[in-house]
């Protein structure tokens, strides 16, 4: 399925496992460049997914190899095999979702990420996104940028490669539709988690989220 597109293209940073309001940029615009040429930062959603758990939000970080030269874009980063990160990951997403309606429909489809070795996390980024669009059978353009532009210049016409942050509030103008959580009766709806959380959740149902958390208006937007 394609959502009628809202701004002919959005210019946006990798990320790993991104949040729901990346995923609504992406499904709601006709083209979704990924910034490959950009300075990897520390504490961004490039190597961090936030999910549900019985504590609360709990972030999952892949570990990334310190880059060789200084300011080494993105597209050469590699994933480090420090702390078996992957194993990790996959049992911290089977405890917060297994009870979720639709974790064991996708387990399968998820489960070789965590037991294939990338080399690089732009890579192992864009295979994720590509994966979540197809289990929630939406459809989306996804390329990467040729090269890098200043910001206020970019080919895009929604340039949010840094809108969407961990720890500072959006300016997109994304607003969250609630949705069923497995943990929202201990810790009421938590917003903008990962797209899994929404996947596991909702499955196919997830497009009604993605289209009534990004309306026309939402796309005034900085950047633009």
């Amino acid at each position: 399925m394609k959502l009628p597109p809202l701004c002919p293209a959005v210019l946006l940073s990798s990320a790993y496992l991104p949040p729901v309001e990346y995923l609504a940029w992406a499904v709601r615009s006709g083209r979704v460049l990924i910034e490959q040429w950009d300075t990897y930062r520390k504490q961004t959603f490039r190597n961090r997914c936030l999910i549900a758990t019985t504590g609360g939000v709990q972030a999952l970080t892949v570990p990334v190899e310190k880059p060789a030269a200084e300011h080494a874009p993105m597209r050469d980063l590699r994933i480090s095999d420090h702390g078996h990160w992957r194993r990790l990951h996959w049992q911290a997403l089977q405890s917060a979702y297994r009870s979720s309606p639709y974790f064991d429909y996708f387990a399968d489809d998820f489960a070789p990420f965590f037991e294939r070795k990338y080399t690089f996390l732009l890579d192992f980024n864009e295979a994720l996104l590509r994966l979540v669009l197809q289990c929630m059978d939406l459809e989306a353009s996804i390329g990467r940028t040729a090269a890098f532009r200043p910001f206020g210049t970019a080919e895009a016409e929604a340039d949010l490669r840094e809108a969407i942050q961990p720890k500072h509030p959006s300016p997109t103008g994304f607003r969250p539709r609630p949705y069923y959580q497995v943990f929202a009766g201990k810790h009421g709806f938590l917003p903008n988690l990962s797209c899994v959380d929404l996947l596991f959740c909702m499955g196919r149902e997830s497009v009604f989220v993605l289209r009534d958390s990004l309306t026309a208006e939402s796309m005034e937007a900085p950047g633009r």
